[in-house]
């Protein structure tokens, strides 16, 4: 349960975050341009690794159960995934209701020749959160992995007593 606890509230948290940087960006025109959305990126990087580390930490309490690659990634996931969704359903309601014209604005160097409507920007916006929540995981959860260069995790590599002992 404490998995699900610390997903749900880093990941409301970071939602938050990521509707207030796009708001801060629309005051200074800047959530136009679509380079600015690598912000989101360091908003979810810094979320999903704060969320791992406390589940890590709380985790690592408990002296009977050992913090493991699949937990900890899973805690990334669901992180991002409820992020992704409340930033998701913000972004749709912001282009149908807030500023109707802008899809129009944002896509005006990008004439596709095909009529884009909310539906496909927020899946688009949805999809690349998903994509993004996928790859910071597997990727923070490298840094956060307990090493294997332990008294446990040597049965499981060949040192050199073994091979000099080979060798013999």
């Amino acid at each position: 349960m404490k998995n699900q606890s610390v997903s749900v509230k880093y990941g409301v948290g970071v939602g938050v975050l990521l509707i207030v940087g796009f708001l801060v960006l629309s005051l200074f025109n800047l959530h136009l341009k679509p380079f600015y959305s690598a912000i989101n990126l360091v908003i979810v990087g810094i979320g999903i690794y704060l969320a791992i580390a406390a589940y890590k930490k709380n985790y690592k309490k408990d002296s009977l159960k050992d913090f493991s690659y699949p937990k900890g990634f899973r805690v990334g996931l669901v992180t991002g995934f409820i992020a992704t969704i409340i930033f998701s359903v913000f972004f749709a309601i912001y282009t149908s209701n807030i500023e109707p014209d802008f899809i129009d604005k944002m896509l005006v160097n990008w004439n596709s020749g095909y009529e884009v409507g909310v539906g496909t920007i927020s899946f688009i916006v949805f999809l690349m959160g998903l994509a993004t929540t996928v790859v910071l995981s597997l990727t923070l959860m490298q840094i956060m992995k307990d090493s294997w260069n332990t008294q446990q995790g040597k049965r499981y590599t060949i040192s050199n007593e073994d091979n000099n002992k080979v060798k013999s």
